[in-house]
């Protein structure tokens, strides 16, 4: 199922691309990613970079992230994260909007593992079932996450045990999502 994640994302990926290109006739851009170094960037302009997602050569793993917490994560989760680099992808599913988390170079995935860890203590804290964000929404408490147990997409409650399945698998979910340009 792994494989089927990342090509699900190098699909949207590219269908954002060219949306974000039809509407602005240029590559993403972005001025609070300017000063970060990334595979990504395609160009500079003062403050700002105009970048597009990138696959990575070798898929990067998240055994820092089990061996850390002891817990095998779900098989989808590492290529999500692990198969490109990219901008943060808006998107909209169902008439909901989010935005798709993405890792834009390999110091952000250092920082993202240290997050994922730190969300996991916390799930275990509070003895809820461990899942792991993949976008943010409108709602500062509510999070798109992947379920550990079962592969589900869901939008949880941060910190409670409100959640909702929106889809069966990941790829399944990024089949859905339309760009946000």
């Amino acid at each position: 199922m792994a494989h089927l994640v990342a090509a699900a994302l190098r699909d949207f990926s590219q269908r954002y691309l060219q949306a974000y290109q039809q509407r602005h006739n240029h590559l993403p851009s972005s001025d609070e990613l300017s000063h970060m170094p990334s595979p990504c960037i395609e160009q500079q302009s003062n403050n700002s970079v105009y970048w597009q997602p990138v696959e990575r050569e070798h898929s990067a793993d998240l055994q820092a992230v089990e061996q850390g917490i002891e817990l095998s994560l779900h098989g989808d989760i590492a290529p999500f994260y692990g198969s490109q680099y990219s901008g943060d992808l808006p998107a909209t599913w169902r008439g909901h909007s989010l935005t798709l988390l993405q890792v834009w170079s390999d110091d952000d995935y250092l920082r993202l593992q240290e997050n994922i860890l730190g969300h996991l203590v916390m799930q275990r804290r509070l003895k809820q079932k461990p899942t792991i964000f993949i976008a943010t929404t409108d709602d500062e408490m509510a999070v798109v996450s992947i379920c550990n147990l079962t592969g589900n997409v869901i939008r949880e409650t941060l910190g409670t045990e409100q959640r909702e399945v929106l889809c069966a698998d990941v790829a399944d979910f990024l089949n859905q999502l339309q760009p946000a340009v």
